[in-house]
């Protein structure tokens, strides 16, 4: 009674509905690894006969580029990583972290966050520490992710060029 069925009106009750059903139907983490270990588009297999069967994984999210359970980015409810970002000319790092909702694990889009780290060594890893520490937010990656910071600062680094000079000492 008093309630008009206006085509907004349908469309309204219609997503709540799809909303609850997204939600109801995610799967555990260890669920989606099964899916994903034998099989997926970001593993990377070295085609080389070697005896130690390394492989990579090509993931967003993921700390090591490691394919194990521990660091996938895909299969992890809390997902973290650090990467190096260029748009242009300008290299920055970035920190990718899932969100602290949720439920913003049903719209890939939103799933993860990324915020810029500083360059300086004392800041950027205390921010690091911060973002783990402080939040109880993967403890066990902290020591990984300090490595990896230095890595890709490291890597920013140019090598100047060697210049001869065109008079030749005698």
């Amino acid at each position: 009674q008093g309630f008009a069925f206006t085509p907004f009106a349908r469309r309204t009750r219609f997503r709540r509905r799809t909303h609850l059903c997204t939600l109801a139907a995610m799967a555990s983490n260890q669920l989606v690894w099964e899916c994903l270990k034998v099989n997926n588009s970001f593993m990377r297999k070295s085609r080389r006969k070697c005896q130690t069967k390394m492989i990579m994984s090509a993931e967003p999210g993921n700390l090591l580029g490691l394919h194990s359970y521990k660091f996938s980015g895909l299969a992890s409810s809390k997902v973290f990583d650090i990467s190096a970002k260029k748009s242009g000319s300008k290299e920055s790092i970035v920190m990718t972290t899932s969100h602290k909702k949720g439920s913003r694990a049903a719209r890939p889009g939103l799933r993860v966050l990324t915020t810029g780290v500083k360059k300086s060594t004392k800041k950027g890893v205390a921010q690091v520490a911060k973002a783990m520490e402080g939040n109880f937010y993967r403890q066990d990656l902290l020591e990984l992710a300090k490595v990896k910071y230095q890595k890709v600062k490291t890597s920013f680094k140019k090598k100047k060029g060697v210049f001869k000079s065109r008079r030749a000492t005698k």
